[in-house]
């Protein structure tokens, strides 16, 4: 294992998605637009699961535990509907809850559709992990991460992972760095070291 990687879990949770009705399409949208927002060299552990309670936790579990991903980005099984148990997995694997992520995501949602109060997604903490649920369509996976931007690209609603990195540092992480055009991260003056050199080293 390379300790000099960031790495990431990146699950899509689908029942559809795991028996070939249909191409998964969180996974590749979840590593298009992190390796676009990235500086910190990273890796990917991509897993494809069902909407099952037991084998989400367990995927939680071997990410961060066995893994060692210091971030988790799920899509999928946040909604209403009763095969929908993202959330309660991931609040089972859970040492602290940090609902201000799921806060956040539905209200960039509602900036573009009304139920959007329907999405249950939740940010956890497991361990020296950052674990959160991200809604299942691409497009407001883009617009969650990214935040709401007018036509000439001013920031009207900040997304949500402009706090990543310092959260991720405040449990003990590594230090993450972004590109400013796609999504600036936030920390204190006091947090901020010297930029990284531009260096490329994305693998999944």
């Amino acid at each position: 294992m390379n300790d000099s990687l960031l790495r990431i879990g990146l699950v899509s949770v689908s029942d559809r998605a795991t028996q070939g009705v249909y191409e998964d399409k969180g996974i590749p949208v979840l590593r298009d637009w992190l390796t676009q927002a990235l500086k910190t060299p990273t890796h990917f552990e991509e897993r494809l699961i069902a909407d099952d309670q037991l084998i989400i936790e367990r995927t939680l579990i071997e990410l961060v535990d066995v893994a060692h991903c210091a971030l988790v980005l799920t899509t999928g099984g946040t909604g209403p509907a009763i095969r929908d148990v993202t959330p309660e997995a991931t609040a089972a694997v859970a040492d602290k809850i940090m609902p201000g992520f799921g806060e956040q995501m539905r209200q960039i949602s509602l900036h573009f559709v009304p139920t959007a109060i329907l999405s249950r997604q939740i940010g956890v903490i497991r361990k020296g992990a950052l674990i959160l649920n991200l809604p299942g369509q691409p497009k407001a996976i883009r617009e969650t991460l990214e935040g709401v931007k007018d036509e000439n690209g001013k920031t009207l609603v900040q997304g949500i992972f402009a706090a990543v990195p310092y959260c991720i540092e405040l449990i003990g992480g590594p230090y993450i760095e972004t590109h400013d055009t796609v999504c600036a991260a936030f920390r204190p003056k006091s947090a901020t070291k010297k930029p990284l050199a531009a260096q490329t080293c994305h693998s999944g």
